[in-house]
């Protein structure tokens, strides 16, 4: 009996046991270049200590998402820049020392160390041949050509520390700046749709392109050193592993640093091959002077190899679950209000005001919203947001089939005896049904589209292509991620409009 006993207590403590031993440590990245390498090359490493299962969450959208999804513990660890911590997450007007960083972040439950060796600072660029012709080297000279057109990513302009504090320190004359994405800036100033950019120190495309980098004369731009934020248990949390990611501090120079974006954005190397050759050679490799060599694919092979690469079926189910799975709720929740609507005049104006501006928030913000609230980054909050989306046309729709009905078809009922919940079941959702059907495909088709959001906090889909298209401004990886969702897209309104053959009576179809 007491073997027995000491069994089943020893069972009870390893079950205990093995959900902190198991529990993997998930590295986050950001949506640009060397974010994605820098997850990687944390990824890759602390698997080496073969402690826990280490997984890589990329391409996660902007620092709120990041720091969301910190809080919420969906990741332990992901790349950052000193600049940003102190100015974006910490609100400060200076850069102070990393100890006095983790004085501020300790409150936050977070940390900041390893640091990784190089600055990777924001900066405007200008073409240089353009710079020239303007006689523009400095950010100051920019004061006296307020006729030229920015062309600024959507963080820089809303960072505290980017064009807002820029524009006040040089007191520029400029309009509002045009957003456009990092990824495609380049592209954009070399077939001059904007004169300026905003850039990263360690962009690859700086020398192809022949920019000229504005000096910052006024030195607005702190500092910003790579390093890692991180929750503050993880190092006594899974010591072996963070032992071998500590061995990353100052193993990366700016000089690397660039080579590397430079293999995934000119050479068009995978992330975890570029992180993988980076941790297989010696620091001496790394920074000489020799340009790799690439045995690079013809355009139309590169494009057909991501089209049909091995995730299309992985990419395939997770794009298709998240759209059906987020369409049922909608329906589940919008066919019910969407009848309350048609109801009463009240609810009408409520409802239908409401899901207006429920389809009005913006994607990002949405989901830098739901992460804190469900404590997670990945499916649920993804669900949730496409599940906001596809309620208007279904609401509304469903409002419209109803009120559509002429009055004394329901008094007809009404005069046989019958009650109003039966009239609603046999009489109005049998007419309204066309209307119904139609905006729960409406809902459909444009969840398609919408669900490549579900990419930025790591919920999988063809959003994953897409993002890390613009990111390195790859049209094939980008055509390999927007053509599935076109189809997928023509293939759910033809499965629809032959649903509805079976569905609806034909004297209502030729009726609609």
């Amino acid at each position: 009996m007491k073997s027995l006993r000491a069994i089943a207590v020893g069972l009870v403590l390893v079950a205990f046991a093995l959900p902190a031993i198991s529990e993997p440590l998930n590295v986050g990245s950001k949506r640009f270049t060397e974010s994605y390498i820098l997850g990687e090359i944390i990824a890759q490493t602390a698997k080496t200590a073969d402690e826990v299962a280490v997984s890589h969450r990329q391409g996660l959208g902007n620092t709120a998402i990041l720091l969301s999804a910190l809080h919420a513990g969906s990741i332990d660890v992901y790349p950052e820049y000193t600049g940003t911590i102190a100015r974006e997450i910490l609100k400060l007007d200076h850069v102070p020392s990393m100890h006095k960083l983790n004085a501020k972040l300790a409150t936050m439950g977070l940390q900041v160390s390893v640091p990784l060796g190089f600055n990777n600072t924001y900066a405007l660029a200008m073409r240089a041949d353009f710079a020239a012709a303007q006689n523009i080297a400095r950010l100051s000279d920019l004061k006296t050509h307020p006729q030229l057109r920015l062309g600024l990513s959507q963080e820089f302009i809303g960072r505290a520390d980017g064009w807002p504090g820029l524009k006040k320190v040089y007191a520029l004359q400029f309009a509002t700046p045009r957003g456009i994405d990092h990824g495609l800036a380049y592209e954009a100033i070399a077939q001059n749709q904007v004169d300026i950019i905003d850039i990263y120190s360690t962009d690859a495309k700086i020398g192809k392109y022949q920019m000229t980098v504005l000096a910052d004369d006024a030195q607005y731009f702190p500092r910003y050193d790579a390093v890692l934020l991180h929750k503050a248990d993880l190092s006594a949390r899974l010591p072996k592993t963070w032992a071998a990611i500590a061995k990353l501090e100052s193993s990366i120079d700016d000089v690397s640093m660039q080579r590397m974006n430079a293999a995934a954005e000119i050479d068009q190397k995978a992330f975890d091959e570029i992180a993988r050759e980076f941790l297989n050679r010696s620091r001496a490799t790394v920074v000489n002077n020799e340009k790799p060599t690439t045995v690079r694919a013809d355009a139309a092979s590169s494009f057909w190899s991501k089209l049909f690469g091995p995730d299309l079926w992985r990419l395939t189910v997770e794009h298709l679950a998240l759209v059906f799975l987020s369409l049922a709720a909608s329906v589940a929740i919008g066919v019910p209000l969407g009848i309350l609507a048609a109801r009463h005049l009240t609810a009408e104006t409520i409802i239908l005001g409401l899901a207006g501006v429920l389809q009005t928030i913006p994607s990002l913000a949405l989901l830098a919203i739901l992460i804190p609230i469900t404590g997670r980054i990945g499916l649920t909050p993804a669900f949730i947001a496409l599940a906001v989306y596809a309620l208007l046309p279904i609401v509304r729709n469903t409002h419209a089939g109803l009120t559509q009905i002429p009055r004394g078809m329901k008094q007809a009922a009404q005069s046989l005896g019958m009650t109003p919940s039966l009239i609603l079941r046999l009489i109005e959702l049998p007419l309204a049904r066309p209307t119904i059907l139609a905006g729960i495909k409406t809902s459909a088709v444009i969840n398609v589209g919408t669900a490549t959001i579900a990419a930025f906090i790591g919920a999988g889909g063809f959003g994953e292509r897409i993002v890390t298209g613009l990111a390195l401004n790859d049209n094939a990886t980008l055509l390999a991620g927007a053509i599935p969702i076109a189809v997928m897209a023509l293939a759910i309104e033809g499965a629809f409009s032959i649903g509805e053959r079976s569905l609806i009576p034909r004297a209502l179809r030729h009726s609609t």
